[in-house]
C-alpha cells in the first residue's frame, strides 16, 4: 500500500477519534454481564450505533433454547459486510460480553470515565474496545476511498464467556460467515496466534446422611472429596515441569473453582460437588487429559458406600496455528511495528478464546488488539479495567493499515496452503 494511502487511513483514524471514543463509552455503559447472560439489549445498542455511522447490520438471533444451553438468557450475533469488490473475505471479530464485576472498583463499572487518558469499564479492554478498534477501522478505510479488493466483515458476538458455541462457533457452522482470514480480539501490542485449552470438570461425590452423633452409620462424602482433592493438589504440582514449546503459553495449570454441599453442621454430608479448570497446552491430547483427572479422582475418593461422577461442563481445545496463519501475522506485526516503532513478539497465550473456533474451521485467524504493552498490564476482569485511548488509537490505525494490505488490489492476501482458493464476494 503507497504511503499517501497510508496516510490518509492515519488521518481519517485521527479525525474520527473522538467519535469512537464516544461510541466504545457507550459499548461500556451498557451492561452485558455474562452471567447471568442476558446480551440482546447490548447487541441492538451496538448495531445501532454501527448503523447511525452508516453500516448495514444484520442481526441473527440465538433461540432461547440455544442460548440456555449455553448457561445464557439472550444473545444476537452481528455481522457487517463491506465489499470493496472480489477478492479475499477478511473477518474483524470481537466479543462484547463480560464477566460481572466484582469488588474492589474505585470507577464505577459501567461508567465510561476517562481519567489520566484512559476509559473505564467493565469490557473496557475485553473486549468492547476492539468493537471500537475494528469498527473505527473499517469505518476509516471506508472515508479514506481508496482502492480495496475484497470484503471485510465485523463478527460481535456474545457468549465467549460461556465458551463461544453460540458465537463464532455458530457463525461458522450455520454458514452465515465463511472468511478466509480473521483477526481476533487481543489484549496488548503482541501478535497471538496460539492459546491454551480448557477443561471444566464437575466431581460429585455421593454417601449417605446420618447423625453427627453416629457418625458411623453415614458415608461421610466429605471425607471422599478431601482425599480426591489432596490428590489433584499433588498432581497439580508436578505440571510446572511441563513447558510449551510456543513462547508465552508456559505449562498446564490446574485450579479447583467451587465447592459445596452437605446437609447442615450436625449431618454427616452425603453429597459433595467440586469444580476443576484444567487449562490444556496445545501439545497435550485433551481427552487422554480428562481419563487421566477422571481416574485419579475416582481412584483417591474411593470408599465403601461412597459413588464418584464425573461430567464435563466445557472443552474448548487449544488454539494452534492453520497454514497461513505465519503470513497474516507477518503481515499484521510489520504494520504493528512501523507504527509502535519496537519489535512487536508474535507469541502465544495461557487463555483461551473464541478465535480458535476460526482455526478449528481451517481459517488463519491471528489475535490482536487494543491494549498496552504486554498482557501482564492489560488487568482485563480484574477491577478498575480500562484501556489507554493512546493504545485504542494505535490499534484502530494498525488494524486499518493491515487491511489495506490484505486487500490490496496489487497483492491480495492468499492462503499459503498448497491448492487453497480464494473465494470472490
Amino acid at each position: 500500500m503507497a504511503f499517501r494511502e497510508l496516510g490518509r487511513i492515519s488521518q481519517e483514524v485521527d479525525r474520527a477519534f473522538e467519535d469512537e471514543v464516544r461510541f466504545l463509552a457507550a459499548m461500556v455503559r451498557q451492561a452485558s454481564d455474562n452471567p447471568p447472560g442476558d446480551c440482546a439489549p447490548h447487541a441492538e445498542l451496538a448495531a445501532r450505533e454501527l448503523e447511525a455511522r452508516g453500516f448495514a447490520v444484520e442481526r441473527h438471533a440465538v433461540s432461547e433454547t440455544r442460548a440456555a444451553a449455553s448457561g445464557m438468557r439472550s444473545a444476537v450475533n452481528l455481522v457487517v459486510r463491506e465489499r470493496f469488490g472480489p477478492g479475499p473475505v477478511v473477518a474483524l471479530s470481537a466479543h462484547g460480553d463480560a464477566v460481572p464485576p466484582g469488588e474492589g472498583w474505585t470507577e464505577n463499572p459501567y461508567g465510561g470515565a476517562v481519567r489520566a487518558g484512559a476509559l473505564y469499564g467493565r469490557g473496557a479492554a475485553v473486549s468492547k474496545s476492539d468493537f471500537a478498534t475494528y469498527g473505527f477501522a473499517l469505518l476509516a478505510l471506508k472515508r479514506a476511498g481508496i482502492a480495496l479488493a475484497g470484503t471485510i466483515e465485523l463478527h460481535f458476538t456474545y457468549d465467549e464467556e460461556s465458551g463461544g458455541a453460540i458465537g463464532p462457533e455458530l457463525l461458522l457452522a450455520e454458514g452465515i460467515v465463511r472468511p478466509d482470514a480473521a483477526i481476533y480480539a487481543g489484549f496488548s501490542h503482541a501478535i497471538a496466534t496460539a492459546h491454551k485449552g480448557c477443561l471444566h470438570l464437575e466431581i460429585e461425590l455421593r454417601g449417605r446422611s446420618a447423625h453427627a452423633a453416629e457418625p458411623w452409620r453415614g458415608r461421610d462424602a466429605l471425607e471422599a472429596a478431601n482425599a480426591a482433592l489432596a490428590a489433584l493438589y499433588a498432581h497439580r504440582k508436578t505440571l510446572g515441569g511441563r513447558v510449551s514449546a510456543v513462547p508465552g503459553i508456559g505449562s498446564p495449570s490446574l485450579v479447583i473453582g467451587t465447592i459445596g454441599g452437605g446437609i447442615n453442621t450436625n449431618v454427616v454430608p452425603d453429597r459433595i460437588a467440586f469444580r476443576l479448570d484444567r487449562r490444556l497446552l496445545p501439545e497435550e491430547d485433551a481427552g487422554a487429559v480428562e481419563r487421566d483427572l477422571s481416574a485419579l479422582v475416582r481412584a483417591a475418593g474411593a470408599a465403601e458406600g461412597i459413588e464418584i461422577a464425573v461430567r464435563r461442563l466445557m472443552l474448548a481445545h487449544p488454539l494452534v496455528p492453520v497454514p497461513g496463519t505465519e503470513r497474516l501475522a507477518e503481515i499484521l506485526r510489520a504494520r504493528a511495528e512501523a507504527a509502535i516503532g519496537a519489535p512487536v513478539p508474535v507469541i502465544g497465550l495461557p487463555l483461551y478464546t473464541d478465535a480458535r473456533h476460526y482455526a478449528a474451521a481451517g481459517i488463519p485467524v491471528v489475535i490482536y488488539g487494543a491494549g498496552p504493552r504486554t498482557l501482564a498490564e492489560a488487568g482485563g476482569h480484574g477491577a478498575d479495567e480500562h484501556v489507554r485511548l493512546d493504545d485504542l488509537r494505535l490499534a484502530t490505525r494498525v488494524v486499518a493499515e493491515t487491511l489495506a494490505d490484505l486487500l490490496d488490489p496489487e497483492a491480495p492476501f492468499r492462503l499459503s496452503s498448497p491448492g487453497a482458493k480464494m473465494r470472490t464476494a
